[in-house]
């Protein structure tokens, strides 16, 4: 990373696109020279997780610096796709997504999401890492190497993280978990601040470690 370059991390948009709109028309996102960074978690729960995917993969095509990273709620919505597990989906707030891609009583295999979107989840990353960080949608376990750890973690580990004060070798930037302000730890920072449940949607802005907030 050079001087000049900023990194921004944007934390849980759960469908939140009004949100992620405020975000970047707040923050000095330079798409030639700045990496753009989400934690994911675009769909669910949210009213607009299409419109969050449509901007995200606008973004992409104007700037090579915008990357990805899987969240639990793409995986369960790729799986729904495939006709697994629908219950996970609809429990955990998979109707708002539908809605958002105008579905009524959808049935297997025949849903209207564009394949390009099921491409974008498909393409998107474990995980990332910076000169000094990691970057993951739920974190990790500790004891495990990095390369070692299991897509179920990386995924949905919450407590046995969280409350963990493991060295990691580099400091983990993480979503997945919301609070109501952004953790901050020696080995951790969280990111989701629980935008689609009322509260405000997160970015930080490295390296001047600035938290960027919006609210609705």
């Amino acid at each position: 990373m050079t001087n000049e370059q900023k990194i921004f991390i944007v934390g849980d948009v759960h469908g939140c696109l009004k949100l992620l709109l405020k975000m970047m028309d707040k923050i000095d996102w330079r798409p030639d020279t700045d990496r753009l960074i989400f934690l994911g978690d675009f769909v669910d729960r949210g009213e607009d997780s299409r419109g969050v995917i449509d901007f995200v993969l606008e973004l992409s095509s104007r700037s090579p610096m915008v990357e990805c990273i899987l969240g639990n709620h793409e995986s369960i919505l790729l799986d729904f796709i495939s006709g697994r597990d629908p219950a996970t989906f609809f429990l955990n707030g998979g109707t708002a997504t539908l809605n958002s891609y105008r579905l009524c009583q959808p049935q297997f295999g025949d849903l209207l999401i564009p394949s390009e979107h099921v491409q974008f989840i498909k393409s998107l990353r474990k995980w990332i890492e910076l000169d000094r960080y990691y970057i993951v949608h739920a974190g990790f376990r500790p004891g495990v190497e990095i390369g070692n750890q299991s897509m179920e973690d990386l995924l949905w580990i919450r407590d046995h993280f969280i409350f963990s004060d493991y060295d990691f070798g580099k400091k983990v930037i993480f979503g997945h978990t919301p609070f109501s302000q952004p953790l901050i730890m020696a080995n951790k920072i969280g990111l989701d601040t629980g935008a689609v449940y009322g509260n405000k949607l997160t970015c930080l802005e490295l390296p001047s470690f600035k938290f960027h907030f919006v609210e609705a």
